[in-house]
């Protein structure tokens, strides 16, 4: 099996050259209008490519069906990627770059941004590879826009090779996973499928089946703000409450400076003055019952600041956002084992590490559709330095031809 790598990039272009970044702060579904817009195309396209039961929803889900050739054999099987891309970085305006046969140098993207080994030094597992960045001024958008390419495109080999027999396949393209809110609308019983896979993931060869339990919380510091000048005894600085409070965090329990199974506590955005400053921040475990302890030590911390500031003075909100996977995928594991044998048929080894983050997945499986995560070669994603290998979407697209195929 080839997959045509000049398909690949031209697909994928197209895809991130339309922004769609997602607003967590908006309360619309989806959060930006602007994701509607490939939406539209992908419409489009699948329709052209000859797919069927293709259709955008109420919400901007995008849904479509390639039709079984094995004469109803097999399962009904789920494919799902996301539109939206983070807002950490800006996914407007993307002007795609392809560095030709890496050398293991330093990749300049612009004036003042470089992707460097010395930086990332999983790049040196790409020499000889074409790498695909941005020009260092916004993120590139393969998170998860790569997924929809090796998606489409595997649908694409499929409709081209009528003698590789498959069962039904359906495909759904969801908003705003990036902000958590990728499966709030999202159409269970008319999508259909028996179990599914999220084009989600990182580095070639990476399977996920576990994620973090994840919970959001949401600081206020109420201050009192009164000229500096005569300010003794009576100002309250909701900044210095606010450090005060990031001080009080556990030092080592940061993103920076965990991996593997370690979770974290993730102060993510912060704004305000003496008067009233507001903290946004994330609390993420693999271990439910660790995540409940870091939710308590909060809520501790809050009682704590206003016994010394006052009542009122902190509050606290806590919001659950989605839960481990693994308790959903276990009971039937053979689709992990599905996805490890499409790997090696493909020539990938697969890397079964569990995700510190979710994807759809991660909510998809609570609702009842089991669903792992498989790679789609990117990486640094949500940040200007995201880079994607073009031989890394090959092989993700060849895996899925072989996940779906009915004779093994």
């Amino acid at each position: 099996m080839q997959i045509d790598k000049n398909t690949l990039l031209n697909r994928f272009s197209a895809y991130v050259r339309i922004d769609t970044t997602s607003d967590d702060r908006s309360k619309t579904f989806p959060s930006a209008l602007r994701e509607l817009d490939l939406a539209r195309f992908l419409v489009d396209e699948l329709l052209e490519l000859g797919l069927s039961e293709v259709e955008m929803t109420e919400h901007g889900y995008v849904l479509a069906s390639l039709p079984a050739n094995d004469g109803g054999k097999s399962p009904v099987i789920g494919l799902v990627a996301h539109m939206d891309t983070s807002c950490e970085a800006s996914g407007a305006n993307v002007q795609v770059e392809v560095h030709e046969k890496y050398n293991g140098g330093d990749i300049q993207l612009s004036p003042n941004a470089a992707l460097r080994p010395a930086d990332f030094p999983e790049l040196l597992n790409y020499v000889g590879q074409d790498i695909i960045t941005s020009d260092g001024t916004t993120l590139l958008g393969a998170d998860d826009k790569a997924g929809i390419c090796a998606i489409i495109t595997a649908c694409e080999y499929l409709l081209a090779h009528p003698e590789v027999k498959h069962g039904k396949l359906r495909l759904a393209f969801t908003p705003d996973e990036e902000i958590g809110r990728g499966t709030e609308h999202f159409p269970l019983e008319r999508f259909g499928a028996d179990f599914a896979y999220t084009v989600d993931g990182g580095a070639v060869g990476e399977l996920n089946y576990e994620t973090f339990n994840a919970c959001n919380a949401h600081i206020t510091f109420h201050g009192v703000s009164v000229h500096p000048g005569s300010a003794k005894n009576k100002m309250r600085n909701a900044v210095t409450m606010a450090a005060e409070w990031q001080m009080a965090l556990p030092a080592g329990e940061r993103p920076e400076y965990t991996e593997g199974y370690e979770g974290f506590y993730h102060s993510l955005r912060i704004e305000g003055g003496t008067d009233k400053v507001e903290l946004d921040m994330i609390l993420r475990d693999h271990d439910k019952k660790i995540l409940e302890q870091r939710k308590e030590f909060l809520l501790n911390l809050t009682r704590y600041m206003q016994s010394k500031y006052g009542a009122g003075t902190v509050e606290c909100s806590l919001k659950d956002c989605y839960s481990n996977m693994r308790e959903y995928i276990m009971p039937v594991y053979e689709i992990v084992e599905r996805a490890e044998n499409a790997m090696r048929a493909a020539g990938v080894e697969p890397i079964l590490v569990p995700v510190r983050g979710g994807t759809d997945g991660s909510l998809l499986s609570a609702m009842g559709l089991p669903c792992p995560n498989l790679f789609t070669g990117g990486h640094n994603f949500h940040g200007r330095f995201e880079y994607l290998p073009l031989q890394s979407l090959q092989k993700i697209t060849e895996v899925l031809v072989h996940l779906v195929t009915t004779e093994k």
